[in-house]
């Protein structure tokens, strides 16, 4: 990324269930009630009530239909999951939107809302390891979501469609999931719309069938995704087709009225992917791209996977930017929110490297300049980078403040100082390497470190600079 009410316990939710709406009203097998409700969150340290306990999604198959024009969503999620311990119900993440029905493993089950909880009980028990299928039919104006920095994500309406933003929560907006970041998934993304609009999603377009007035684009995604970058962008768009050099295809969508403006920074990302895959290592995903919308509302570029969205004409650092998060974030998804500076920190100093072999400052200097107080124009902007450690965001409000991006490139930069060149590249490629289309945390990247320099001694970078509080006191 690029910018600056209780519920009822799953326990309770169950107990009551014959009591509430929903669809099935089987009991459990002949060998009697021997499963418990998953977790209604799997406990972020920030977003406590995202995510969702006794199973893990292998695949999400969602079949949307939009009308711009009354902003009505109508949708069918086919999520595949396995049970990770024996469940007489689980919990699914869903704000807003009605639904219909509910039905596990093709027949129907009681379910029952509470906040962003849609609790599912099976007519059977599903047992620990037992793979199973949940069809959920839902419809109706998909929100935004405001975030606790106030920024907006969720279902975005835009001038002749929507944007569909996912970071930190705003997926459970538009699709019922297990919206954190630790459950990765494989998805098929089918979006009816009328014509002459498209939708764009993630990965590859497998399909484009057009009946009537409306148009069915349906999209693949063969590696594992967290639900924060996934994506459907519906509106006006000039769409463009190309590989880069060793064949890697690059799909390109410009709302028209930006295609002019951008031609230009969108003519680098074959070099970007080249130059990235050169620093980084091989590139973890089927295709590359971007969307750039307009979409007055959002105030960030989104490293959504395969194709980032931008909300406007990006800049070069921008691009670059997102671009790298393919690498880390999306490729290397943090295990909690708490970890976002994995992402960013990151993604920033690729920023850094960029212009470092572009012709502009050095990583160095830039370090220099905002350890000095001298990069920002203003005093505040200097100071803001030093307001809590890049390990520890003081809140949900702040896991995208400038310590997370800024501080924690310059972590980044005092590793390089301590190894050398050739080490520091050995460990950055070596993490995407090592936890690629998974999860990882702070504790594994430093011990992962130390593995690959050993005799060299880290304890003052984790201490002051990564864990620390205020303006370590030597550069």
């Amino acid at each position: 990324m690029s910018r600056s009410v209780p519920v009822v316990p799953a326990l309770v939710l169950a107990l009551v269930l014959t009591a509430c709406s929903g669809g099935g009203h089987g009991t459990s097998g002949a060998g009697g009630v021997h499963g418990t409700p998953g977790g209604s969150g799997v406990r972020d340290p920030y977003f406590p009530k995202t995510g969702n306990g006794g199973y893990d999604v292998t695949h999400y198959d969602l079949k949307l239909a939009y009308d711009p024009g009354t902003r009505h969503l109508t949708g069918t999620a086919g999520i595949t999951a396995r049970a990770t311990k024996d469940l007489s119900a689980f919990d699914l993440d869903l704000k807003g939107l009605d639904v219909r029905a509910v039905t596990v493993e093709g027949r129907d089950a009681r379910w029952n809302r509470a906040g962003q909880e849609l609790t599912v009980r099976p007519q059977d028990d599903l047992d620990d390891g037992e793979t199973f299928r949940v069809t959920v039919r839902y419809a109706g104006t998909p929100v935004t979501i405001t975030d606790p920095d106030r920024s907006k994500e969720g279902w975005l309406p835009t001038t002749d469609g929507a944007l569909a933003l996912g970071e930190p929560t705003g997926s459970m907006a538009w699709f019922p999931g297990n919206h954190h970041p630790s459950d990765k998934a494989t998805y098929d993304i089918a979006v009816t719309v009328p014509k002459p609009l498209k939708a764009i999603a993630n990965g590859e377009l497998t399909a484009e069938t057009s009946t009537d007035n409306r148009t069915t684009f349906t999209w693949h995604t063969a590696e594992p995704m967290a639900s924060y970058v996934a994506t459907v962008a519906i509106g006006r768009y000039d769409v463009a087709r190309s590989t880069t050099d060793d064949g890697l295809p690059v799909y390109v969508a410009v709302d028209p009225e930006r295609t002019e403006a951008s031609r230009a920074v969108l003519a680098k990302i074959p070099e970007a992917m080249e130059w990235a895959e050169y620093n980084f290592g091989p590139y973890p995903f089927s295709s590359t791209g971007a969307i750039v919308d307009r979409a007055d509302d959002v105030g960030y570029a989104l490293e959504t996977q395969s194709r980032p969205v931008f909300p406007d004409v990006p800049d070069t650092e921008t691009l670059v930017h997102e671009l790298v998060h393919q690498w880390y974030g999306d490729s290397v998804t943090p295990k909690t929110w708490r970890d976002m500076w994995l992402n960013e920190g990151f993604a920033t100093y690729a920023e850094w490297l960029w212009a470092e072999d572009h012709g502009g400052d050095s990583t160095q200097k830039t370090f220099d300049a905002l350890y000095d107080g001298d990069y920002f124009d203003s005093k505040e902007a200097n100071e803001a980078i030093w307001a809590f450690p890049p390990a520890r965001p003081s809140s949900a409000a702040h896991i995208s403040d400038a310590p997370v991006y800024w501080r924690g490139a310059m972590v980044l930069h005092k590793i390089r100082q301590t190894v050398g060149d050739d080490t520091f590249y050995d460990i950055i490629q070596g993490w995407a390497a090592a936890h690629r289309h998974g999860n990882a945390d702070t504790a594994e990247f430093t011990a992962y470190v130390e593995e690959k320099a050993p005799g060299k001694d880290f304890s003052g970078i984790w201490e002051d600079w990564l864990y620390g509080d205020g303006k370590p006191a030597h550069r």
